[in-house]
């Protein structure tokens, strides 16, 4: 079979490699994957950097979240040959292959009518999305939502969960073609930040009042001007720092303020707490065949594309989720 390894610390382009090496063997507990599409996140050029927090020994195979057909399984492993499934791979044996093994505890059985490619790119954004509005945030019916980044991948996600737990949805983005994708989704108000300040049109659209929840997964100055728009009693949801800086938050103006932050570690949740990781992705797929859900996929790549779908990805021009195809 054939695999991207990263060979080398770089840029994806001369960083990654693909080898060919045999078929791997499911041992006791584990099933083989027939990789019929795996997605790209952003981690992945950080792991090809050297820059991520794991760092296993070279050369070895990224990419987390893969779907595909059991074609193989170990001693003791329960679910049937032929399944379609979901999968998350653990480093060193990354996704970016035609096969790989896993353990039956990082499988999720995918529905008929869901194409594998959109399975793919569905499991760390749409279960970080719904852990953090739905659980962390507590998101009720006819509240407000900010989301910033709402054309990316966890924010497009976000927009239409949003949407299916009854909130107004506010997006903010960075141009006028990313606003129409916000809007196509479902968001009821997109902000170009590059010509509106996003507080400002927040606290108009909702009256003064403010966002009762607000999805930031980009921090830094995004933080801080978010802190002048949410409403009495609200809940900043911390998902992450795209931005590059970690802000730090003045302690009196959120007690003056009421408001609460919210940590989001959706991996660190899915460790300890797997058995409600699995309830939750029963609920996504009920949202699915519902059509709440539909996950957006900027484009399609051919195996041989990785290196190429990894710049346009780090270039942050793209939207939703990047999907390659064995």
């Amino acid at each position: 079979m054939q695999s991207w390894f990263v060979t080398k610390i770089g840029e994806p382009n001369d960083a990654l490699e693909i080898k060919e090496t045999p078929k791997p063997v499911p041992q006791k507990g584990e099933v083989l994957i027939q990789v019929k599409a795996f997605s790209l996140n952003f981690f992945d050029i950080l792991q090809c950097q050297g820059t991520y927090q794991e760092k296993p020994s070279l050369p070895f195979t990224p990419g987390a979240e893969v779907a595909g057909i059991i074609v193989a399984k170990g001693e003791g492993v329960k679910i049937e040959r032929g399944k379609r499934v979901l999968a998350t791979p653990k480093l060193p044996n990354g996704g970016f292959t035609e096969y790989v093994t896993v353990g039956e505890d990082a499988l999720y059985p995918i529905p008929e009518d869901l194409p594998f490619e959109k399975a793919a790119g569905m499991h760390i954004t749409y279960h970080t999305a719904y852990y953090a509005l739905s659980s962390k945030a507590n998101l009720q019916k006819g509240e407000s939502l900010l989301i910033h980044a709402g054309s990316g991948g966890v924010g497009s996600a976000a927009i239409q969960i949003g949407k299916a737990l009854g909130a107004k949805v506010i997006a903010t983005v960075g141009s006028v073609e990313k606003q129409e994708v916000c809007k196509r989704l479902g968001a009821d108000v997109v902000i170009n930040y590059r010509e509106d300040d996003f507080d400002q049109t927040v606290k108009e659209v909702t009256k003064g009042k403010g966002a009762d929840v607000i999805f930031d997964p980009v921090g830094g100055e995004v933080f801080h001007r978010s802190r002048k728009c949410i409403a009495f009693d609200g809940r900043l949801l911390l998902i992450g720092f795209a931005g590059g800086a970690i802000p730090d938050a003045p302690m009196n103006h959120a007690l003056i303020k009421n408001y609460s932050l919210v940590g989001v570690h959706f991996g660190y949740f899915r460790k300890l707490f797997p058995e409600k990781v699995k309830k939750a992705h029963a609920d996504l797929m009920q949202l699915y065949m519902a059509g709440k859900i539909d996950p957006l996929i900027y484009q399609q790549y051919a195996f041989e594309e990785v290196p190429q779908a990894l710049d346009e990805l780090g270039s942050r021009q793209t939207w939703g989720k990047l999907v390659v195809h064995p």
